[in-house]
């Protein structure tokens, strides 16, 4: 068994011929480019990119894998190096009586994402664009994800916008067959001792990804599996806790950076901390115009002190590029002299790194690595900082 890092939430832009995919991800997240960070600057040994279900992506993937430069491999998955990408698609449901909500469906190989865009393009109105609303009953879209023997994931559960728990309803149970969901993302706003208070979670896996809108977010959450190889079925396995394979652990930003961690005005552009699990009116302005934050949805749907199952540790990290002074030449530097961004932040010391960037760099990028970074908290759409 091995040791593998994976970040399964990683949008397209554009294809290779210019096609927009996701429209608010940036032009240069084409299939080939999100290959080469992940593998080359970021270390990645698995991603999921969740716009395969797009026939102009699969013309792209296509092209790389009749080229030569990547390869499907056995046990599933498509290989581009040391890297191998599981193909995923992220799609909107909203059932009747319900908030829409995004969920991910993952796929063995690129004949069943084919069959499965076949199937989805009769229940939505452009299959080619990332995220679109499928108008059948979620029940339904698991069925059809689980019978091509794929892996059926709620996305970022607790945001404001288009989540289960944070605009859909106050129970997965509601909307969704629990034994049909292979694992949660908690997205970036929410860790495990968060998701741990809601009782419904207790058995299902945790993920952490990053939703990546551009290159040089991915890995900004991911996760690490014990696998025996970095294949579909291997990832499968994990998710099932089967035969030793597993989430071993997560990592992820500390919720206070996450853009959603409280509640925000969008009257007066005030955060409230308040500890009110039920908020109406800006407690500064008397708006109504507030966004619910996801530590206060969190407590306000809470059932239980803690989560009853084991889940693997949650560790808090900040990305490289979160850390003030470290721009794009002092990073590079660290790339060649580590080889990535991995490599950096799980097996440099800091005596190593200091020998690159110097002490005072060294220090805030160790800070970051043991998640003790002092933050200024997020709401509203605005990220947190460090400070």
């Amino acid at each position: 068994m091995q040791t593998y890092y994976a970040d399964l939430h990683i949008h397209i832009g554009r294809t290779n011929k210019g096609k927009a995919v996701k429209i608010t991800a940036s032009k240069d997240l084409t299939f080939y480019n999100i290959m080469e960070e992940a593998s080359t600057r970021k270390g990645m040994d698995i991603i999921g990119i969740i716009d395969c279900q797009s026939p102009a992506v699969q013309e792209d993937i296509l092209y790389y894998l009749n080229e030569g430069s990547m390869k499907e491999v056995d046990g599933g998955g498509i290989q581009f190096r040391n890297t191998t990408m599981m193909l995923g698609s992220e799609i909107e449901i909203c059932d009747e009586g319900f908030g829409p909500a995004h969920v991910l469906a993952y796929l063995p190989n690129l004949q069943n994402m084919m069959d499965f865009t076949r199937w989805m393009s009769k229940h939505m109105k452009n299959v080619n664009l990332s995220t679109q609303r499928l108008y059948v009953p979620a029940k339904i879209l698991q069925e059809e994800v689980i019978g091509r023997d794929g892996l059926f994931i709620p996305a970022h559960i607790f945001t404001p916008h288009k989540s289960a728990y944070g605009s859909c309803s106050s129970k997965l149970s509601h909307v969704f067959n629990l034994d049909f969901i292979s694992a949660v993302e908690l997205g970036l706003s929410a860790d495990s001792e968060m998701a741990g208070l809601i009782s419904e979670l207790n058995d299902i896996p945790f993920l952490t990804n990053s939703d990546a809108h551009s290159l040089g977010k991915i890995a900004r959450e991911y996760n690490q599996l014990r696998l025996k190889r970095p294949t579909f079925s291997e990832f499968k396995k994990a998710l099932l806790r089967k035969d030793g394979r597993e989430v071993s652990a997560n990592f992820g930003l500390n919720p206070k950076l996450g853009k959603y961690n409280r509640t925000y005005c969008s009257n007066c552009s005030s955060i409230i901390e308040e500890n009110k699990s039920v908020l109406q009116r800006c407690t500064y302005c008397g708006s109504e115009k507030i966004v619910r934050g996801v530590f206060d949805r969190i407590t306000q749907i809470a059932d239980q002190e803690s989560s009853r199952n084991n889940k693997p540790p949650y560790f808090y990290q900040v990305p490289l590029e979160f850390i003030p002074g470290l721009g794009p030449r002092k990073l590079n530097l660290l790339l060649s002299r580590f080889g990535t961004e991995m490599n950096v932040l799980h097996l440099a010391t800091r005596e190593q790194i200091s020998e690159v960037v110097g002490e005072k760099l060294s220090d805030l990028i160790m800070l970051a690595k043991e998640g003790r970074s002092l933050i200024m908290t997020g709401g509203g759409g605005t990220y947190g900082k460090i400070t």
